[in-house]
């Protein structure tokens, strides 16, 4: 069964740290594919306008290039209007129903999960990976203990580890991993404010042809 992880979030824009998290989840795990699923407009943050979806997208494929195992899904774009995760991973289901589907989020949206619609449906529905991130502690007391008992935390683990342990819970009900992964605190907020004048000095913290295509269409200016 070929084993896809879905990336969500919007991306605007996409920065070193998403690719850290999206090539070392693929490669800790041992997945066959990561796809990035950037949101037309996020359910949780209805008062934020993002960057068109098209340069969104753009920017992820450029971002990818790259990375063989690394792709971009245009599922939500397509629809053109604010989804939810629970629709999107019933979608996912139908229409991909020979994989084995993960989804992967950051720690901020761990911490945020009681405000998703569906948010325990959601986290039943597939395997879940939660990306650690410094200056976000990660807790469990927020959930419920259906939700608790499937908390597997591989933070430490090597990649022989890791695959070990979510092999082990294939025949399971869905689990929900915690890893560190990759801990790279870098904002997608401080970018669009230092992008603002036209020019990024923060090139370290995104891929060379994300900064050369915000600066060329002057995006957060």
């Amino acid at each position: 069964m070929k084993e896809v992880a879905y990336y969500g979030g919007t991306f605007d824009p996409v920065h070193r740290g998403h690719i850290f998290v999206a090539d070392g989840v693929q490669r800790l795990f041992g997945l066959d594919q990561v796809k990035f699923l950037p949101a037309f407009h996020a359910p949780h943050k209805p008062d934020s306008v993002p960057t068109s979806a098209f340069h969104r997208f753009a920017m992820l494929v450029l971002a990818t290039s790259q990375f063989p195992n690394l792709s971009v899904s245009t599922l939500e774009l397509e629809h053109g209007k604010k989804r939810y995760t629970i629709e999107t991973l019933s979608e996912l289901k139908a229409i991909h129903p020979g994989e084995r589907h993960v989804f992967i989020m950051g720690a901020d949206s761990w911490m945020d999960i009681l405000t998703w619609r569906g948010w325990e449906e959601v986290l039943l529905m597939t395997d879940h990976i939660v990306a650690a991130r410094p200056g976000y502690d990660i807790s469990f007391d927020h959930v419920s203990a259906n939700v608790r008992e499937r908390i597997i935390d591989v933070r430490g683990f090597d990649a022989a580890e890791t695959q070990k342990e979510f092999n082990l819970q294939r025949p399971r009900s869905h689990s929900i991993f915690i890893t560190d992964v990759a801990e790279h605190n870098i904002s997608a907020t401080e970018i669009r404010i230092d992008a603002s004048d036209g020019k990024i000095d923060r090139q370290h913290d995104m891929p060379g042809e994300v900064a050369k295509y915000i600066e060329k269409y002057e995006l957060y200016t």
